[in-house]
């Protein structure tokens, strides 16, 4: 029984118990109507009508009258229809954002919302619980990103893993991509995708996750002295890096996720989207753009603290990349996972015997040698050098060109 007709119920019963004291002499009009909350001319009208009709003049007639703005019942089927046959497993949210935007809908989302809860398709929203004061959002953009991930089925009998890059100021998203797994390249793709478009940022903030920091007790504080790839990473670029220790710490990242695993996965089957790289470009080409200009909100300053990377694009790749020391052999070669990687002669030495360098490993598994700023070497995944390997192709090409 809704609201209205229940406190009908309960005015019928009050009434007809103040009433007979009333007429015992118990009471005075202004007392009874007091009782009551109503003044005494409403008090005398209800009387008049009770001794004329009984309890049915006491009932509010307006319950019984159709509103003026009541929607045709031809409109409200079209809605539940609608719904049903081809955004069913869509939230009221979104949904309203397709009637809107697609099907040029014209009503408020609070009567599609009920049209579709008393044709019992939705249902109505547990009550919520104690207000909790958030974190204030950053004034500027580029002041601190959020990066996270979520592991969710996300075509039908699929699960792979989403990397969300998005600014704290504005709730934009700025990288978003699919993986199978997420991890030290897949945290390094989105910081890269972010600086290269945007440029440098402050901070950053993640979870506690075992390619972002070094824990040493499960549950304890991360060390920063002991920085994994992605810390040294960090410190090289001067982006402070944050570590959350509770999903609440991660408030703004957690419910954008919650509005995406509403939606992602319905626009992605809607699209008869089933591998990842076809999910990868409707992601970044269609969703995202369109995301953004659904959710983001405007900072509450116009200014911007991104530093444009003016620095040449491999030099990014040299640091948002797997960096381990290694000592060069007696035959002027460096051994890195089972691979024999052989420093070429230079100008410079004759040998780099026991002298200590660096190997870049990247995300396609190519590797570099570095001795200080200086390259001194590039190698395939394999392990060949990347000039002999160019050496062969340029020679093969020139054997078919001459037959």
């Amino acid at each position: 029984m809704k609201k209205t007709r229940v406190l009908q119920e309960i005015r019928h019963m009050r009434f007809t118990e103040i009433y007979k004291q009333r007429t015992e002499g118990k009471l005075t009009v202004e007392q009874a109507a007091d009782i009551l909350g109503i003044n005494e001319r409403t008090f005398r009208r209800w009387v008049s009508r009770y001794k004329e009709e009984g309890e049915e003049g006491l009932a509010d007639r307006r319950l019984d009258r159709a509103a003026h703005n009541t929607a045709p019942t031809d409109e409200v089927i079209e809605i539940v229809t609608l719904f049903q046959t081809r955004y069913s497993d869509f939230t009221v949210s979104h949904f309203y954002d397709k009637y809107r935007m697609k099907h040029e809908g014209e009503r408020s989302y609070t009567w599609v919302k009920t049209c579709l809860q008393e044709a019992g398709l939705v249902r109505k929203a547990k009550k919520r619980g104690a207000h909790r004061r958030k974190r204030p959002r950053k004034a500027e953009k580029g002041i601190m990103l959020h990066q996270d991930a979520s592991s969710h089925e996300w075509i039908e009998d699929t699960k792979w893993d989403l990397i969300i890059t998005m600014d704290d100021a504005d709730n934009e998203i700025y990288s978003g991509f699919f993986v199978e797994e997420e991890g030290t390249w897949s945290s390094f793709q989105g910081v890269s995708e972010v600086i290269v478009a945007q440029g440098l940022f402050c901070s950053l903030y993640t979870d506690r996750g075992s390619h972002y920091f070094y824990t040493p007790e499960v549950g304890g504080k991360v060390d920063l002295k002991q920085p994994t790839q992605f810390g040294r990473a960090m410190q090289q670029l001067g982006i402070e890096h944050i570590a959350a220790y509770s999903p609440e710490a991660r408030g703004r990242s957690e419910r954008m996720f919650g509005t995406l695993q509403g939606r992602l996965p319905q626009e992605l089957k809607q699209a008869e989207i089933r591998t990842i790289e076809e999910a990868n470009k409707f992601l970044q080409e269609v969703f995202i753009p369109e995301f953004n200009k659904r959710f983001k909100i405007k900072a509450e300053s116009d200014g911007s603290a991104f530093i444009p990377w003016l620095t040449a694009r491999n030099n990014l790749d040299d640091i948002l990349c797997i960096q381990e020391q290694r000592t060069v052999s007696n035959d002027n070669t460096v051994s890195y996972k089972k691979k024999k990687l052989q420093i070429a002669k230079d100008k410079y030495r004759y040998s780099y015997a026991k002298t200590q360098v660096k190997v870049h490993e990247y995300q396609d598994g190519s590797t570099a040698i570095f001795h200080g700023p200086r390259c001194l070497g590039q190698y395939t995944a394999t392990g060949e050098t990347k000039d002999a390997l160019n050496n062969v192709i340029d020679l093969a090409e020139e054997k078919r060109k001459h037959g």
